[in-house]
């Protein structure tokens, strides 16, 4: 018996092979004709799920939510915010920097406080110059790496909400606290009391020159709890460190061996006190480790009563940069700008296909 259900089976399929060859085709109802003999298919499924939804009538087609193709959106209008919140409180730094400086007692009247470090090693003159130097070389080997991150626009908003973040903490420190002069060798403008235009030329000088003592524009005293250049040395190389392959062993050296020697350098050019130095790699180190530690944590975004993080004042901020950006973000590089644009390539491949089709319609004719 199974032997003459095969050949039958074969039988058929042959003959519905022959008829497709000399052009039959099987007759089609249409869909109104369909509903009246009830031999309606349900749509959108295979051969197989309607056979077998026929035989088990109480079959449900469950619709199943589509995954979400791009899981990391590049959203650059955020990160143009974050970096106007990163420029805001920069320029409110030198700010605050020319108001505390009018506040800052004559170190003939106020000695610098005791400073262990400064017990024990003598200021170095050119040493503060090395730590700015360091510190731009790291800030250009960053930019440069960043440029070539496939999702720059994700990691640009958290480096500018992270450092905007840092220089509004430091605006508050040095606004309460005023410190002596670290060292008898500063020589600190002098004062300009009530003089507002004065003042607004001193901010000025100050952004132009980006704060830097070898750019002459480090005139100003009293901003130092806590050290800037410390926040910069360390939060360029822990981007760098996370935002460039593991296997580049050499390179994270490299640029650990330049912030270190760039955070040492500024003690013992006596720029900053020792606590200085201290608090801002404290902050840094930590607000950058709960950021992405809550970027990266699914169920660390949820503001809930166990997630203790959700409380910072900052949540806000970092759910609404980081809602849409779904898991970590993988370290994968492209090219920043694409040569030729890509709408360049679309539009001639569209012309060369209507063109050739024009050359081929004629050839028939």
């Amino acid at each position: 018996m199974n032997t003459i259900e095969t050949a039958k089976l074969e039988e058929h399929m042959e003959g519905q092979t022959n008829d497709a060859s000399n052009g039959y085709s099987r007759p089609t109802l249409s869909v109104s004709e369909e509903n009246k003999n009830g031999t309606s298919k349900p749509k959108g499924l295979s051969n197989g799920l309607r056979k077998t939804a026929k035989k088990y009538p109480d079959y449900i087609q469950i619709a199943m939510p589509a995954e979400s193709r791009n899981k990391f959106p590049l959203e650059w209008w955020k990160t143009g915010i974050a970096f106007v919140y990163a420029l805001f409180n920069l320029i409110l730094t030198t700010v605050i920097i020319t108001v505390v400086h009018e506040r800052v007692p004559p170190k003939e009247l106020s000695p610098p406080l005791p400073d262990k470090f400064f017990d024990y090693i003598d200021r170095v003159k050119w040493a503060f110059s090395v730590s700015e130097i360091n510190g731009m070389i790291l800030l250009g080997l960053w930019t440069i790496q960043w440029l070539f991150l496939r999702y720059k626009s994700i990691v640009g908003r958290r480096f500018f909400f992270i450092i905007g973040t840092l220089y509004l903490y430091r605006c508050i420190t040095m606004y309460v606290t005023t410190l002596p002069v670290p060292g008898m060798h500063f020589q600190c403008a002098p004062k300009l009391n009530g003089d507002s235009q004065a003042k607004v030329q001193r901010i000025l000088r100050l952004i132009s020159g980006g704060g830097l003592s070898i750019t002459g524009s480090h005139i100003l005293c009293g901003d130092f709890l806590f050290s800037g250049h410390t926040v910069v040395l360390t939060l360029v190389y822990l981007f760098i460190k996370e935002y460039s392959p593991r296997h580049f062993w050499w390179y994270h050296l490299i640029c650990w061996l330049m912030s270190a020697a760039g955070i040492i350098c500024i003690l013992v050019a006596h720029e900053h006190y020792t606590v200085d130095v201290i608090i801002a790699y404290y902050i840094t180190t930590r607000l950058f480790w709960w950021y992405h530690s809550m970027a990266n944590e699914k169920t660390l975004k949820v503001s809930s009563q166990t997630n203790f993080l959700s409380r910072a004042w900052w949540y806000p901020i970092f759910y609404f940069f980081e809602k849409n950006v779904q898991g970590s973000v993988p370290c994968s590089f492209s090219w920043p700008i694409s040569w030729p644009p890509s709408c360049f390539k679309s539009s001639c491949k569209k012309y060369s296909r209507v063109q050739k089709t024009g050359e081929d319609n004629e050839k028939s004719t």
